[in-house]
């Protein structure tokens, strides 16, 4: 199994309470977490558990292909939270006990396949920054709105990024798929995102269930309708070989204290009620308190995600962002669900830059040493880093990108390239921020950011400088999980409402600009002048 050794935390105090902590599975790109939180204490974190997982780029495909393996995803999740349980062992609590809820947030778009009379995976998963289903993406966006010929529906375009191009690919490319899909035994199949997995295997095949922040990822549910399939667009995407009843998940509230069941496996947390799932976005959104319609956060992970909230109802994009399902909310008495949206712009590499300098180019042994480099220089000395390694998602969508660094001349060093990398996710963020601005009409005040990345001082003070407003790091560094736990939490009365949530949130530290207007603008266009030696590096052919 391609998966580390997991590392644990654990404060939690030996008289805690029965059923009075809150439990979130936080599947990542890159590892997976099990955290606990008590929100009795402003919902500090008493527990937190991580195991990373090999990432697979297969030596058949191009440089973008990126890959998972499921049985590794589920093996770090699983090792988490028996290295959570022998840690609340060994300070005298069992940990099913003492957990009220559970929440799950995973990494969106990536898709799934396995059988599921046996449990075996068919085939890898194809990870979100996956690009090989680019082509697929190109042949279907025919007709006078070419890319945008599902965009009223879904708030999407038509791109590589989303899961039903990954669906396509596997149900023509991927033989265990297809075999399967075609054979007598075509009603095992399941095919979803991570979440639908997890939700599999923890109820013990029990519940296959997914989220309306997940779905609304996949091309394949609407916006006016999204805990619904689309029957037509789950024909096309498929070849007409998947019957959404049957081969994909149901879409649930993500708030829900009924849908998801309870945990069956792994025994060491065995009755802990499933109460809410959201895409990892999503989450962090939530983790941020951005409730109310004006109200953003920036994520910093392996990828950048700026969202805003825009209320309950959805906001089209005319500046390349997308419309998407922020949080739903299951309503009582069999009410139908309570859907909240969102505008998005998402950057497919951003932390992962990081990590390919280190792991890759070899010019670097820690992240911290990145930033290191990178403060050690008064600036840019003229050198840019556009980080297209599978193309450029929002606001371009331009997936004959590149990756480039340009403006080098014989006096730069790495610490200069690492500067590029850690100033390139500033810049993309300002491409966000204003294209969010012209949708929503209004300008943002201040940015909340999480993530990895919002660690490095020196990059939130660049980013603060490009923007041009107070960039705002909250004190719980965990939103993500934070954001499962808290609608977990919601969902099963731990808070009646999200104000409620939102009186724990606290600031840890704010970056303003302190740059003048000319070395801001002369930063600017250069980082424009960049993007542009980025494009039309993949010939169609290709």
């Amino acid at each position: 199994m391609g998966i580390s050794r997991v590392k644990v935390t654990c404060t939690v105090p030996p008289d805690v309470p029965a059923r009075s902590l809150l439990g979130a599975i936080d599947q990542g790109t890159s590892s997976s977490r099990f955290m606990v939180f008590d929100p009795s204490d402003s919902c500090r974190v008493i527990s937190s558990a991580q195991c990373e997982f090999d990432q697979i780029y297969p030596p058949g495909g191009d440089a973008s292909w990126h890959e998972h393996d499921i049985v590794d995803i589920w093996g770090s999740v699983s090792a988490c939270i028996a290295a959570t349980a022998s840690a609340f062992e060994e300070n005298g609590v069992d940990l099913p006990s003492s957990l009220r809820c559970l929440g799950i947030t995973n990494q969106r778009e990536t898709t799934c396949a396995w059988d599921a009379t046996t449990g075996a995976a068919l085939g890898h998963a194809i990870v979100w920054d996956d690009g090989r289903t680019a082509g697929i993406a190109a042949s279907l966006s025919t007709g006078e709105l070419g890319a945008d010929r599902f965009r009223e529906a879904t708030g999407l375009p038509l791109a590589g990024y989303f899961s039903g191009t990954k669906i396509r690919w596997l149900v023509e490319h991927r033989a265990e798929v297809g075999a399967a899909l075609r054979g007598e035994g075509r009603g095992a199949v399941r095919i979803g995102t991570v979440d639908a997995y997890l939700v599999w295997r923890l109820t013990a095949g029990g519940v296959f269930a997914t989220d309306a922040t997940n779905a609304s990822r996949t091309l394949l549910s609407s916006l006016a309708s999204p805990h619904d399939w689309d029957a037509g667009r789950v024909a096309l995407f498929s070849d007409g070989l998947l019957d959404a009843d049957v081969h994909l998940p149901r879409i649930c509230a993500s708030v829900d204290p009924a849908a998801y069941g309870a945990v069956s496996v792994p025994a060491c947390l065995a009755g802990v009620p499933i109460t809410a799932v959201l895409g990892d976005q999503q989450a962090a959104l939530f983790g941020q308190c951005a409730f109310d319609a004006g109200e953003a956060k920036c994520t910093y992970g392996t990828g950048m995600f700026l969202m805003l909230s825009t209320g309950t109802r959805p906001v089209p994009s005319t500046h390349g962002l997308l419309s998407t399902v922020a949080y739903s909310r299951a309503g009582a008495d069999g009410a139908p669900p309570t859907t909240h949206y969102a505008l998005e712009g998402s950057v497919s590499h951003c932390g992962s830059v990081v990590q390919w300098l280190r792991d890759r180019l070899e010019i670097i042994d820690s992240a911290a040493q990145s930033t290191e480099y990178a403060a050690s220089l008064d600036d840019n000395a003229g050198l840019y880093f556009v980080p297209a390694f599978g193309g450029l998602f929002a606001p371009h969508w331009r997936s004959d990108a590149r990756g480039c660094i340009v403006g080098m001349g014989a006096a730069h060093t790495k610490r200069h390239v690492c500067r590029a990398a850690l100033e390139a996710p500033a810049y993309q963020a300002r491409e966000l921020f204003d294209a969010m601005a012209m949708d929503s009409g209004r300008k943002l005040e201040a940015l909340r950011v999480d993530g990895g990345m919002a660690a490095s001082d020196f990059t939130m003070q660049f980013q603060a400088e490009m923007l041009d407003v107070e960039v705002i790091r909250p004190r719980v560094a965990e939103t993500t999980a934070a954001g499962a736990a808290y609608a977990a939490g919601l969902a099963v009365g731990v808070w009646d409402t999200p104000e409620d949530i939102r009186a724990m949130w606290a600031a840890d530290k704010t970056w303003t600009r302190t740059i003048d207007d000319n070395t801001r603008e002369k930063y600017w266009r250069g980082w424009k002048k960049a993007i542009s030696k980025s494009l039309d590096w993949v010939e169609k052919e290709d």
